[in-house]
């Protein structure tokens, strides 16, 4: 199945922020665009601001201006939805509820041809619901673009229960012809990003409840040893956390009430106190021209770096840390006295023991331990968390700190929290890829792309199973089950499926 012909009418439906993105796609891609909202003058308002971002584009030199006033000479404003009768595709872009989307396609229903695709933009609401009252619902797919659409790459191509494989087709072909990266998606809550990216948001804000650090460190500590772009809590504060909480509470709600996705009492009060992020200037930051200062990471003051250390077995996903001590200058004795298949562990002088984050709390062991937290990069991570043991002396924990620092790195001293932060985190994450591609909601590659086209994520949490291995990943959520056991941690089947096959294959 093929494009659609770029000399065919593309129609939008909703002239806010996101119609008149996708508008601006559709326009530059070679389409005639027919604009229409229900509010009068709204859609000639939105082709004055499309006509103006094409202006900057030139400015930019990122389109030239012949293409601009051709562009401009494809946008009309449609007073009356009947005018999109010769569109070859409709995309709505409308309020996010389920009555106002079901009676606009009824009535385009009515009104374009048999072989028009119909597409809703929804992030939230099920595929199959919104067209379920359609006389031919085969037409009928997701279009999910992110905002802002002329930027972001991305774009979910959901099919609902009923859409046929065609229509599937012809959109993704569509999004690929426009200069977008498809991704095909079953119709499954949150789809594929607003699904998998949920322990994001809630591992973090987790931490916070526990009062195991603040915000702003948490937000430092997923950036600069995760590798992540933005910390979840400036994420959302950006996004909005009206709408944030809005699409974790929908994804709840609509896996009925599944404990995996529980939305943040934390959160909630800060929508219910009005505190929505930039938008409203105060979110968990301050924001505007007269905003306090913003807080800054906790980050531990200079200490004097151990002369040498005892590596004991396998460091595992943190083996490069032996050979940066190394560099630093730091003597480095190499002992293999640790358990087979165990995770190994870094020794101070005084038998204090630094382990890799693994779903416990330091405080299990019943000696003095030190978590350290993992990272995307060793080498090129900026910062590294620590969390102590209560038994561990403030003088093995200086000497920890200077450890880290002697490579030039930030450290922050957090609570003992089981899982840490960015450990927590990727465990969570590749456990809900894992499971969504079990459930065929997305292919693997497909999942991957998604997340890291959608959300800017470093690596795909798929990529990070291989990086990983699956038994850190379920040794890690099966200890956080312990800890927690809610069943928020508890691994999942398709996780636990493929330990035991990769156990059965080394017997």
């Amino acid at each position: 199945m093929t494009a659609i012909e770029p000399d065919r009418v593309v129609a939008v439906v909703g002239a806010g922020t996101m119609g008149q993105g996708i508008a601006q796609v559709a326009l530059v891609a070679g389409h005639s665009v027919r604009l229409y909202d229900t509010v009068p003058g709204r859609a000639e308002q939105a082709t004055t601001s499309i006509a103006g971002r094409l202006d900057r584009l030139v400015e930019k030199g990122r389109l030239d201006a012949a293409a601009r006033e051709s562009a401009s000479a494809r946008l009309h404003p449609a007073a009356e939805l009947a005018e999109l009768a010769d569109s070859a595709l409709v995309v709505e872009a409308v309020l996010e509820r389920l009555s106002v989307k079901r009676e606009l396609f009824a009535a385009l229903e009515d009104i374009v041809s048999d072989d028009c695709l119909l597409a809703t933009n929804t992030s939230s609401l099920s595929v199959t619901a919104v067209g379920g009252g359609l006389r031919h619902p085969g037409r009928f797919v997701g279009l999910h673009f992110f905002n802002p659409a002329p930027l972001l790459p991305l774009v979910e191509v959901v099919s609902g229960f009923a859409t046929d494989a065609t229509a599937a087709d012809r959109a993704y072909e569509t999004a690929r012809a426009w200069g977008k990266t498809p991704v095909r998606c079953a119709d499954t809550p949150g789809f594929i990003v607003n699904r998998i990216a949920r322990p994001f948001y809630a591992e973090a804000l987790r931490v916070y409840e526990e009062r195991a650090a603040d915000p702003a460190t948490i937000d430092a500590v997923l950036r600069e040893c995760g590798g992540f772009r933005m910390g979840p809590f400036e994420l959302t504060d950006l996004i909005g956390q009206d709408v944030n909480e809005a699409v974790t509470r929908s994804v709840w709600e609509s896996f009925f009430q599944d404990v995996k996705f529980t939305p943040s009492l934390a959160q909630r009060r800060l929508v219910e106190s009005g505190r929505l992020g930039r938008k409203s200037g105060q979110g968990w930051f301050p924001y505007g021209e007269n905003a306090a200062p913003r807080p800054r990471a906790h980050t531990a003051g200079p200490a004097p770096a151990p002369s040498s250390i005892t590596v004991q077995g396998e460091l595992y996903a943190a083996s490069a840390l032996p050979g940066l001590f190394e560099e630093a200058g730091i003597e480095v004795v190499r002992e293999d006295d640790a358990v087979p298949d165990y995770p190994g562990w870094i020794e101070l002088s005084n038998g204090t023991r630094l382990f890799l984050a693994d779903g416990t709390a330091a405080d299990d062991a019943g000696m003095p331990v030190i978590h350290f937290d993992l990272a995307l990069d060793y080498r090129e991570a900026t910062r590294i968390a620590l969390a102590p043991a209560a038994r561990v002396e403030p003088k093995a924990v200086e000497e920890a700190v200077g450890l880290f620092q002697a490579l030039g790195k930030d450290v922050s001293v957090i609570a003992d929290i089981p899982g840490m932060i960015v450990a927590r985190t990727v465990a969570m994450l590749a456990d809900f890829a894992l499971d969504a591609a079990a459930r065929e909601v997305a292919a693997p590659d497909d999942i991957d792309t998604a997340m890291r086209l959608g959300v800017n994520y470093p690596r795909g949490p798929l990529d990070w199973v291989l990086e990983l291995g699956v038994r850190w990943v379920l040794a890690t959520l099966q200890s956080l089950h312990d800890e927690y056991p809610t069943g928020r941690y508890a691994p999942s089947q398709e996780l636990r499926r493929l330990v035991a096959a990769r156990e059965d294959d080394a017997s």
